[in-house]
């Protein structure tokens, strides 16, 4: 996958296009991550005794990996990531205009 959990990316299509958000979590077996305040769903619970409160709750659902793109904070644009191996043998992602390394 070219996102991982902690980036910063933005939404390049769908009905939150141009959202920016942190990634919360990645499901890389169904390819779909869950984005910081995107695609936001409502679902309502009962009442159980000692575990949660009734009501109308609103949490983040899924998106597929391919409709979100990494953002670069030296470009300060989303940005296309590039797979570079370091001299010690490391593998990481860089931004694609900049040469900005991704992974700290």
């Amino acid at each position: 996958m070219h996102v991982k959990k902690g980036d910063t990316v933005v939404v390049i299509t769908g009905k939150d296009k141009d959202k920016r958000g942190k990634v919360l979590q990645v499901l890389p077996k169904e390819n779909r991550v869950i984005v910081e305040g995107v695609n936001i769903v409502k679902r309502h619970t009962r009442p159980r005794p000692g575990l949660t409160q009734s009501g109308i709750i609103e949490k983040p659902a899924p998106i597929h990996a391919s409709n979100v793109m990494v953002y670069c904070e030296r470009c300060g644009a989303p940005r296309r990531a590039r797979h570079k191996v370091l001299q010690d043998g490391q593998k990481v992602r860089v931004c694609v205009k900049c040469g900005e390394s991704f992974d700290k």
